[in-house]
């Protein structure tokens, strides 16, 4: 049977092997605009996985475009390093496009030295809370030969093709958009005239590079911005670009302040192809489908039901490089995927720090490689099967040493399959499985159901002792926690026990917001009844979102700080806000639990605390429920230390057990252990 995502597909003229397409990523890892050896080695290392194509950038046109960590096409001093760019994704076995770009409102005139960004008219975003300088008509004229001389560049340096950004809230769109786009001119007003400005860039860079050199557009599918482009203007404006120079279009989903989820694990895998379907049914170009695409079953399916020609698969060959290489060689078992955590791709990018992976602790440092790691061949006992135990086993490994691992429960992942119970979340669990199938495929040993000691120590005799013992729930010195109605997180996200309807959790962090949404979940309407309700017609719509975010629980959530969620990454936080929100989580801030009792929780709300729902100030209050849930945090596990150290064993302690952080901090502190042994 053939195999749709290996079949070749032509773009212009050019012949791709496959339809997988790596979208330009912000990496945050030039430097001065220059290209890297940092950057060199993480796309050399991509193109050695094999995608039919791989983007960069996005790359500047000029000095208010970007940021100096933007790869710089907007002065001839760049080619050298685009050339050694290109150099290295060719002879590493795939082919090379720039996506080019302008940041429009989007930029922050932190990174212009004062300056201030910008845009079709003198209107803010949400995300900068800064206010746009409007261009004049000369300086449209002058960004569009730019847009044209970056393009001229890209070609001179060797890629193979150039792409523009015409959406996501840049600059193109903020001109293709009424919400932004506020002119009275020949650009702003009428959509053909708010199109003019996108529709002159892809034409002069048409005539530069001559009519074989294949120009890729990138555009929303849909901006999800009340006020902005509706879905019937996107298409119209696909319409225009494939009929006229364009030869292929990427479709994007959302602009970077829209309130709509796009990236995080909360968004089904492929939910979005609809888009590239939408456009794909009104232009005769290959149509790319972006977004959530992190496995090759997903990319087979959305190809071969004709949604789009191919797809992009970013965050997925960051996580995993070989993702092509292991496809087409029937190992999608051994497949690293990406979980969508964005804790070290997109959050890192708001630290102004390179982009990092959870999953994959050598993106971002492909130059040091795992060759760093001297090898002695060492005995290695790995205690603990979580992320950081599973991934400083295999690491060690792969360094030639003999490992063999002891999980003292019956399965491996820790806390993965925790973080993986809330709604949205079970990719989580993916990466448990991931490590998992990695262990077995290299035959490393593993003992479950089993508590290591002084004895079994040992009895085995290790050269060296990774300890991975993790973390236990924190337990508060609170008068009623022992009482029966009182339930720790962990074993609620576990399903080991019941809760009643009024459900009261205590801490707002992570584990108790992802609790509370588990919680929330309960009683609403699964995906299969929402479907055969809708198709039905048995309910309005109106009924059927009541239905599927009001569920058979009242919950309320007390936390001790000022707001709730502050050790949530940024990028998968405001979601989980706005579902607490939805779902109808009553949050308390600044209050303090003082007692809990058989009907009950007593607690001193203190001044400067936020409530949402039914809460009220005051000073000491009483709700009563019929569960109380503990959601107090950990504390490290680390029961071992102490008996390696007088057994005179070299040792490490490593993950939670070292200090309480998050799954990424677990990974790469299991990576960098082994340089140790």
């Amino acid at each position: 049977m053939i195999d749709p995502l290996f079949t070749p597909i032509t773009i212009n003229t050019l012949e791709l092997s496959n339809r997988i397409y790596l979208p330009a990523m912000h990496l945050g890892m030039a430097q001065d605009f220059e290209v890297t050896d940092q950057i060199v080695n993480f796309y050399a290392q991509r193109a050695k996985g094999g995608p039919g194509m791989i983007c960069v950038g996005y790359a500047t046109i000029d000095e208010l475009s970007g940021n100096t960590q933007n790869i710089g096409a907007h002065d001839d001093r760049f080619i050298p390093g685009l050339t050694r760019l290109a150099s290295a994704i060719k002879e590493n076995g795939s082919l090379g496009a720039v996506q080019l770009n302008h940041a429009g409102r989007y930029n922050f005139s932190f990174f212009l030295n004062g300056k201030q960004p910008v845009a079709p008219s003198a209107i803010a975003s949400r995300m900068t809370k800064e206010i746009p300088r409007a261009l004049s008509i000369d300086e449209i004229k002058q960004i569009i030969n730019s847009f044209t001389a970056a393009a001229v560049r890209v070609q001179r340096a060797g890629f193979d093709a150039v792409e523009v950004l015409s959406g996501t809230g840049y600059l193109i769109s903020e001109f293709l958009s009424p919400l932004t786009n506020q002119r009275s001119d020949e650009y702003g007003g009428s959509l053909e005239n708010r199109m003019r400005f996108g529709l002159e860039i892809v034409t002069a860079i048409r005539e530069a590079v001559g009519p074989s050199y294949p120009l890729i557009v990138r555009m929303n599918g849909n901006d999800f911005m009340p006020g902005g482009n509706c879905r019937g203007e996107l298409l119209e404006y696909a319409k225009i670009l494939a009929l006229g120079p364009v030869d292929a279009l990427c479709i994007n989903v959302g602009w970077h302040e829209a309130r709509v989820p796009q990236i995080v694990a909360q968004v089904p895998r492929g939910a979005f192809a609809y888009l590239a379907r939408g456009v794909k049914d009104v232009v005769d170009v290959p149509v790319i489908a972006s977004h959530r695409i992190n496995d090759p079953q997903t990319a087979r399916e959305v190809i071969s039901e004709g949604y789009c020609d191919m797809v992009a698969m970013g965050r997925s060959l960051i996580a995993d490089p070989m993702l092509p290489q292991k496809a087409r060689q029937g190992k999608e078992n051994q497949i690293l995927h990406c979980i969508a955590c964005a804790q070290g791709c997109f959050d890192n990018l708001f630290k102004l720090k390179h982009v990092e992976c959870l999953c994959n602790p050598l993106a971002g440092f492909e130059q040091n490689g795992e060759k760093s790691f001297a090898s002695s061949g060492k005995k290695v006992l790995v205690v603990g099967g979580g992320p950081a135990g599973m991934t400083v086993a295999l690491t060690a490994f792969r360094r030639g040493h003999s490992v063999t691992l002891y999980e003292s429960c019956d399965r491996l992942g820790g806390q993965l399959h925790l973080a993986a119970a809330p709604p949205g979340r079970q990719e989580f669990a993916q990466l448990a499985l991931d490590l998992e199938n990695q262990m077995m495929e290299l035959k490393i040993p593993v003992v479950l159901n089993t508590v290591v000691d002084k004895n079994l120590i040992k009895a085995i005799g290790p050269d060296y002792v990774l300890l991975a013992t993790g973390a236990k729930p924190l337990q508060l010195p609170i008068p009623g926690l022992d009482l029966p109605h009182v339930a720790d997180a962990w074993d609620v996200l576990e399903n080991k026990v019941a809760t009643g309807r009024r459900v009261a959790i205590i801490g707002g962090g992570a584990v108790g917001v992802e609790t509370a949404l588990f919680l929330a979940e309960k009683g609403t309407l699964s995906a299969d009844t929402l479907k055969f309700l809708f198709v039905n017609k048995a309910e309005t719509p109106e009924t059927l979102f009541e239905m599927v975010t009001k569920g058979s629980k009242k919950i309320t959530l007390i936390e001790m700080m000022d707001r709730v969620g502050k050790d949530i990454g940024k990028s998968t936080k405001w979601g989980m806000m706005q579902d607490l929100g939805r779902f109808g989580v009553e949050t308390i801030t600044s209050g303090k639990v003082t007692k809990i009792i058989e009907t009950g929780i007593e607690f001193v709300e203190t001044p400067g605390g936020e409530t949402t729902g039914e809460a009220s100030g005051g000073t000491t209050r009483h709700i009563e429920v019929d569960t109380v849930v503990v959601a107090a945090g950990s504390k490290s596990y680390n029961p071992l230390e102490k008996i390696v150290k007088e057994m005179g064993v070299p040792y490490r302690v490593i993950g939670d057990a070292s200090r309480v952080a998050t799954a990424f901090d677990a990974v790469h502190a299991g990576f960098k252990a082994v340089r140790d042994i």
